[in-house]
This record gives C-alpha cells, sequence and structure tokens, in this order.
C-alpha cells in the first residue's frame, strides 16, 4: 500500500502549461501511470469533475480530489489505505500528453486516452 502513496504523491506532477487556469486539464480523459523500481505500475483517472479512480495490478482504488491555492493536489480516498495519508497531499506542476519525468524515485508519464 505504500506504493499507492508514493504514486499518488508522484501523480501530482501531470498537468500541462496550456490549460493555466485548470491545471489538472491534461489529466481528464487521459492516463497518469507511475512505475517504481521494481516494476510496479500504478494508474490514475482523474475527472474534471473532482473525483479519481486508479489500480495497482489487481487492486482498485477511488476517491476525490481537489487543488488547494497553492496548486497542491490533495486527493482523498474513498476507503483508508494502509500506510496512507488520507487525504495526501503533494505540489503540482504542469506536464502534457507524451511527457515523462521522475518524482519520488518513480517514473512517470502523461499517456493519452485510457489505458
Amino acid at each position: 500500500m505504500r506504493k499507492f502513496l508514493i504514486a499518488a504523491a508522484a501523480l501530482a506532477f501531470s498537468t500541462t502549461l496550456a490549460f493555466a487556469d485548470d491545471i489538472m486539464a491534461s489529466r481528464y480523459g487521459n492516463t497518469t501511470v507511475t512505475t517504481d523500481s521494481s516494476g510496479t505500475q500504478t494508474k490514475l483517472y482523474y475527472a474534471a469533475d473532482g473525483t479519481f479512480t486508479g489500480k495497482q495490478g489487481g487492486q482498485g482504488f477511488s476517491g476525490t480530489w481537489k487543488l488547494d491555492s497553492a496548486n497542491n493536489l490533495c486527493l482523498s480516498f474513498s476507503q483508508t489505505l494502509p500506510g496512507i495519508a488520507n487525504p495526501t497531499c503533494t505540489p503540482a506542476s504542469a506536464h502534457k500528453v507524451g511527457d515523462t519525468w521522475g518524482a519520488a524515485g518513480l517514473s512517470v508519464t502523461l499517456v493519452q486516452g485510457i489505458q
């Protein structure tokens, strides 16, 4: 479950400059994929209505998200996950579909479409 926390933190970095008014806009309808050093992937799917779903292996999770005034992305999980603060908040920065970057020891990619 610790991987969920790390993935949630890293996922906060996948947004686009083209949507300065809504830095989450590049995530809607797309997939944010994190890969840890062991090759474990976590996928998150954000919706414009402030909800998200995700999966890691066969385990799914969901909740709500919001940006605070300092552009910290806060994820509130519907069910508390072991070892993860609820909510989990991390700084968000801009990225576009197709970008890959490193964050919190993870490789993060914003992939076009729902994968």
